[in-house]
């Protein structure tokens, strides 16, 4: 019996090697998707760019395998399309179609205010709220807009925002919302970081969107949201007719 046991024990390591390995690759091309979006949303790979696997490899510094896996996955969600013989690449769109997503967006950005507000924001996720805050003030505190800075705008404008959705707690709410995010223009990490007077100002936003939700006022949460989404829209609309795009 005891070699019996042995193989027994021989055959369940094995297994959990296996898993265990199969967990590692997972998290890998998890880890790859979640970079190769971030870049897209940022703003790093252009509208119709061609997304090579060996660039992106080297891009990344990951095997063509996550490559491929992360490519079909943001496929699947929309954010870069798929010709067979042609391989894939960023999802284009026209200048008309881009900025109609921040109607879609105001509309839903602002029903989730409106929700948090009424929900109430839990002290962990109004302690986020605040500490992104006070990040986005030191940046402004220079008096002046630093390049280095830039992709940590991004991050804390996510945060911001991101404080919003979970306070709102609406699932199908995330969902719709999340459709929005994977057009890269309108993507909150996509930040024009070219005016300061107006990242002041719609930094200011955030700082009076807290006050309604702390206020528990439903109705100027989801104003104040709905204007901050247009102030974005026509910055965007004029950085559009800069580069003769729309």
């Amino acid at each position: 019996m005891e070699p019996v046991k042995s193989s027994n024990t021989e055959m369940m390591a094995g297994n959990r090697a296996e898993q265990a390995g199969a967990y590692v690759q997972l998290t890998l091309s998890q880890t790859v998707t979640e970079r190769l979006r971030a870049a897209i949303l940022g703003g790093q790979f252009l509208p119709n760019e061609k997304l090579q696997e060996v660039a992106l490899a080297n891009f990344l510094d990951a095997s063509r395998t996550p490559i491929r896996a992360a490519l079909h996955s943001l496929a699947s969600e929309g954010l870069v399309d798929y010709v067979p013989n042609r391989g894939y690449s960023v999802r284009g769109m026209d200048a008309e179609r881009m900025l109609s997503v921040f109607d879609v967006r105001g509309v839903l950005e602002g029903l989730a205010a409106r929700l948090a507000a009424e929900n109430g924001m839990e002290e962990t996720t109004q302690a986020d709220y605040r500490d992104a805050l006070a990040q986005g003030d030191r940046i402004f505190e220079k008096g002046s807009l630093v390049a280095e800075d830039r992709d940590l705008f991004g991050e804390i404008n996510v945060r911001l925002h991101g404080a919003i959705l979970r306070a709102a707690d609406n699932r199908m709410l995330n969902d719709m919302f999340r459709q929005c995010q994977n057009i890269p223009i309108a993507s909150e990490r996509n930040v024009l970081w070219t005016d300061f007077k107006y990242l002041c100002r719609s930094h200011d936003d955030h700082h009076r969107l807290l006050e309604a939700i702390v206020l528990r006022d439903g109705a100027r949460a989801e104003q104040l949201m709905r204007e901050h989404v247009l102030g974005v829209k026509l910055l965007m609309k004029k950085e559009l007719a800069r580069l003769s795009l729309a």
